[in-house]
């Protein structure tokens, strides 16, 4: 509205405060994975959990899934395909055989059919407080959230296994690669057998 003539935060310095993010690695993954629940509804935030560390999918963007986002992609296989609720932007990933698993054994779940998704809803609020118990029982440390699977399938599922960070990005919805970047600096393992390979190469 040009009200004020000098702009009062013209020499303000603005601080990016890099943060650790956190993420399950493959060995504490696995745990949650096999762990055997006889509550039922830890089963079934554990799957929801694990669903989105094998697909990198928000806790909004995995509980608005339905039939329509399932397809089959450029190589046959069955893909994802979604847009990002928070961003608008396109996501395309193969769907991993475990991700595949537990869609199949949610296909004919009441309340999922009821919600016309392919997954059966629960608030975030409350499932983040299922995976404190969930995290209690397998003897995990870390404080885990739905926001803990998508930084997992970041990097122990993909970074690590030398998926290309161009890629992570793409299935992640990144609109810029910088975002993708901040998963990048915390994978010390990748960095380590990259440079161990080198070492192998360079010694021949």
């Amino acid at each position: 509205m040009e009200w004020i003539k000098k702009d009062p935060f013209l020499n303000y310095k603005f601080r990016y405060k890099k943060v650790q993010r956190q993420f399950l690695e493959m060995e504490e993954l696995s745990r949650i994975e096999s762990k055997e629940f006889t509550i039922a509804r830890l089963d079934w935030v554990r799957d929801l959990f694990v669903f989105s560390c094998y697909t990198g999918l928000s806790y909004i963007d995995s509980t608005n899934l339905t039939q329509a986002n399932i397809g089959k992609g450029i190589d046959g296989d069955l893909w994802l395909i979604s847009k990002r609720k928070k961003t608008d932007e396109p996501v395309k990933l193969p769907l991993l055989p475990k991700a595949i698993e537990i869609l199949d054994k949610y296909k004919d779940h009441p309340k999922a059919k009821a919600n016309g998704t392919l997954l059966p809803p629960i608030s975030n609020q409350k499932m983040n407080s299922y995976l404190k118990e969930i995290a209690d029982l397998c003897d995990i440390t870390k404080t885990l959230t739905h926001h803990t699977a998508r930084h997992t399938f970041a990097t122990t599922v993909t970074l690590m296994n030398g998926v290309p960070i161009e890629t992570v990005s793409k299935m992640l919805g990144h609109t810029k690669i910088a975002t993708t970047q901040i998963y990048s600096r915390v994978v010390e393992k990748k960095i380590s057998e990259d440079m161990k390979g080198l070492r192998e190469l360079l010694s021949k």
